[in-house]
Formats: structure tokens, C-alpha cells, sequence
């Protein structure tokens, strides 16, 4: 009996779910309408966008969790450092769930959980219940929507363009701080913190139902190859199961020290990032006097610039050694830390833009050189390899969130640790021209990497 297809309806367009027995998909035929790669990177973009909203709060929730409850910064934290913890952690997992059941199933189940860990705070009356809200199901949710997701998409749908792609997918989080910071810090300010929380929660969920109309797992799921490759591209998925894939591959990298300068690199691009500015830089403004509103359009404003910044870096890292960009990128952002102190004041100032403005070009303009780097050495078990390197990172972050409160607490101020980011983030640019070791080539049916030998 012949094979049959379906039509499926994406956007404006129509493409064949194809039979094995169907033809292939023509060049002529592609050349007709917009490849369906570019329209699972942008429904991916917007999950991307929703999983960051919760994840860009917590600077802007902390003075009134804190006046509310009576909660130390410290405390508050925790729960942040939790969020920031499982959000990295679960990434390989994630990535390795995508290989066994799909980007769909994941990414949907994910956006869910993070809508109830989202909405669930605003009936918490205990500090352990904003560690399990706010820290472990918004952790796990937004985890499995980590970069590790934006590696697989880049990696299954894209040949070409793929550094670009992957420097506007990873601008996505920014953009959800863009999108949600102002509007959360006004609706704290003039309804309280629990209508903000809502906010979140149910943008999450608005962006379940594009997850599932739009987004597939393959090229092959829609009769075509990945962009700018051939069919051959698209190789099978490994289904060894999830947990087994990601300890698999993480066991298989930690033999390359490759893997330990890329892991150690992005622990301190956390620890200065997501650990340090996104939920400290507004109380340490407050403190110097601005206005939490004010500072939190500053916050909004690295965001902005944030997205220029790592699309231009996925540009350049088609282009340049990514090892000479991360070594730019760590250097300066150091520089800038250790220089921050001494911006701090009531009003905004001059100096304190032009740290924003590059503070914000530089935020994640690391990830896309940093995936570059994990597909050289690790062939078709990068993502999975990419989770790994991306949970350092996030334990950097987590680590950085709870030292930065204690230290505020004990101490009273941020500065020490502003010079300590700052300190960290020269030594992370060395470690990224350390980066040497072979090309892998990949072996399905081990679902890990083999050596071969260098180019």
C-alpha cells in the first residue's frame, strides 16, 4: 500500500509531512516559501521569551518580599540560588529528554510547570515555600528551556546561519527580561508583588499552545533538510534514555580538558551574570539611593542591548576563533565590574549608562562562541555536552547569589562582590584560549563520541 501524507499548517504556510516512499523535497520547492527552520526558531524564541520572565524578577521582587515578610536578603537568595541551581542541572537532562521524546512534549510540559511555580507564590506565607516555588519547580521548568534547547533546535534544523541563530535564540532570555522587567517592577510597585507573579505565570502558559502548533522535532518531520544542508544532516535520534544519554556524555567530555576550561569559563560568566547583576544590581542601586523603578529600567535596558550584543557575537562567531572572542568578552566584562562601585549614586549618570550599555553587549555574548566550541570538540553529542557546560554555569550563578546577599548582609555593601566578578572574569578569558583538543566524530549507537584525529 502506498505511503500517504498529510498537510500540515505552519504559519501562513503549508508543508508536506512526507512517507518514506514520498519524493524528496526539491530545491525548487524550498526555494517557493520561507523554510520551516525559521519558524521553529522563532516559536522557540517566544518559549524562550516566557521561560525568562520569571527568571528576570527576582531583582525587582526582592525589596518587597523583604518588607513583606521580613525575610533577610540572604534568605531571598537561597531561593534565588535554588532557581539558578536546577535551572543549570536540569539542562542535560532536558537535552537528552528532547533526543527520547521530543522538543515539543519537553518544551510544553516545561512552560507549564513553570506557570504553577510561578502563580503558586502568591499563596506562600513561609520562606521554604518560596524555595519550593520560586527555586526547585521555576528551576526545573525554565531548566528544561535552558540554551540546552537552543543547541538542539540550531543543531537538528540548521546548517548554515547556525551562529547567528544560536546568538539570537540565546538573546531570547534577554528579551524576556526586556518585556517583563519594567512592566513587573510597576506592578509591584502599585499593586504589590503578587499581581506581578500572576503576570509571569500566564504569559508562561500563552505561550503553550504556539509550543505545540508550531514547533517539530526534525526537518524530516516536515518533508525537507536542515537549512542550508541535505538530508543527510538529519541524523537519527538516540534513544538510550535521558538520564543514561546525559551521564553518558557527560563522563565521555570530562576526559578532554577541553570540556573542564569550557565548564569552568561559563561558571564564572554566571557567577557575573545571572548570579550577581540580574538579582542583586537593583537593591545595591537602592542602596545608593535610586529608586527601585529606576533601576530596574536600567536592568531592562542591559536586556536591550543584550539582544544587539549576543546576535552580533553569533555573527562574529561564524567568522572569528570563538577561543579570541571569549577571551574579549571575559576581559572587558571584568574590567567593567571592577569599575562599577564607583558608579553607583541617586540619579543616573553618564558613566553609569555607558556601564549598562556594555555590560548589556556583553551578558551572554559568550554562549554563542561557547557552542561553537562544544561542536568542534564534541560532534553530534554537543547539546547534550552543551547541558553540561551550561549547568556549571549555572551553579557559578547560584553560588554568586547567595555569597553576593551574604555579603551584603555582613558587610552592608556589594563592593566585595563587584572586584570578586570582576577578579574571576580575567582569569575565565584566560582559560578560554586554553581551550585545545580533537575533533569528535559521533557514534549513535553508543550515543556518545569517539576521537578522531585533529583537522
Amino acid at each position: 500500500m502506498a505511503e500517504s501524507f498529510h498537510v500540515l499548517a505552519v504559519g501562513p504556510l503549508s508543508v508536506d509531512i512526507r512517507g518514506s516512499d514520498a519524493p524528496p523535497v526539491t530545491q525548487l520547492e524550498t526555494a517557493r516559501r520561507i523554510h520551516p527552520a525559521w519558524w521553529v526558531a522563532a516559536v522557540t524564541f517566544l518559549a524562550l521569551v516566557g521561560a525568562a520572565g520569571f527568571r528576570a524578577v527576582p531583582g525587582v521582587l526582592m525589596n518587597p518580599l523583604h518588607e513583606e515578610f521580613g525575610w533577610s536578603i540572604s534568605t531571598i537568595s537561597l531561593a534565588a540560588a535554588v532557581n539558578m541551581a536546577l535551572y543549570g542541572l536540569t539542562a542535560p537532562f532536558a537535552a537528552a529528554l528532547m533526543e527520547s521524546f521530543g522538543i515539543r512534549r519537553v518544551v510544553t510540559a516545561a512552560l507549564v510547570v513553570v506557570a504553577a511555580g510561578s502563580g503558586l507564590t502568591v499563596f506562600m506565607t513561609a520562606s521554604w515555600q518560596l524555595i519550593l516555588c520560586w527555586g526547585v519547580l521555576v528551576g526545573l521548568g525554565t531548566g528544561a528551556m535552558a540554551l540546552a534547547l537552543v543547541a538542539t533546535v540550531t543543531g537538528r534544523w540548521f546548517v548554515a546561519r547556525r551562529g547567528l541563530v544560536s546568538g539570537v535564540l540565546t538573546a531570547a532570555g534577554a528579551a524576556g527580561g526586556l518585556v517583563f522587567l519594567p512592566l513587573v517592577s510597576q506592578l509591584a510597585e502599585g499593586y504589590g508583588w503578587r499581581p506581578a507573579a500572576l503576570a509571569v505565570a500566564f504569559s508562561a502558559l500563552a505561550v503553550a499552545p504556539l509550543v505545540m502548533w508550531l514547533l517539530r522535532d526534525r526537518p524530516r518531520d516536515v518533508g525537507v533538510a536542515p537549512y542550508g544542508g541535505t538530508p543527510a544532516d538529519d541524523v537519527d535520534p538516540v534513544r538510550s534514555g535521558a538520564a543514561r544519554l546525559a551521564v553518558r556524555a557527560l563522563v565521555d567530555a570530562a576526559r578532554t580538558k577541553g570540556f573542564w576550561y569550557l565548564a569552568a569559563g561559563m561558571m564564572i560568566c554566571g557567577a557575573t551574570t545571572m548570579g550577581l547583576i540580574q538579582p542583586h544590581f537593583v537593591p545595591a542601586a537602592h542602596d545608593h539611593g535610586m529608586p527601585q523603578t529606576v533601576a530596574a529600567g536600567l536592568l531592562a535596558l542591559v536586556g536591550i542591548f543584550d539582544v544587539a550584543g549576543t546576535i552580533a557575537s553569533g555573527w562574529l562567531t561564524d567568522r572569528v576563533d570563538p577561543r579570541y572572542l571569549l577571551l574579549v568578552y571575559y576581559v572587558l566584562r571584568g574590567l567593567s565590574l571592577l569599575a562599577l562601585p564607583a558608579l553607583f549614586g541617586p540619579d543616573i549618570k553618564a558613566n553609569m549608562v555607558a556601564f549598562i550599555v556594555f555590560y548589556g553587549l556583553d551578558w551572554v555574548a559568550t554562549i554563542p562562541p561557547t557552542m561553537a566550541l562544544c561542536r568542534e570538540l564534541f560532534g553530534a553529542a554537543a547539546p547534550v555536552v552543551f547541558g553540561w557546560v551550561f549547568a556549571s554555569h549555572q551553579v557559578g550563578a547560584a553560588a554568586m547569589a547567595l555569597g553576593a546577599g551574604i555579603v551584603r548582609d555582613e558587610l552592608g555593601a556589594y563592593d566585595v562582590a563587584w572586584y570578586t566578578g570582576g577578579a574571576l572574569c580575567v582569569l575565565a578569558g584566560l582559560l578560554s584560549l586554553m581551550v585545545r583538543g580533537r575533533v569528535r566524530r559521533p557514534e549513535p549507537e553508543r550515543g556518545g563520541f569517539a576521537a578522531v584525529q585533529p583537522e
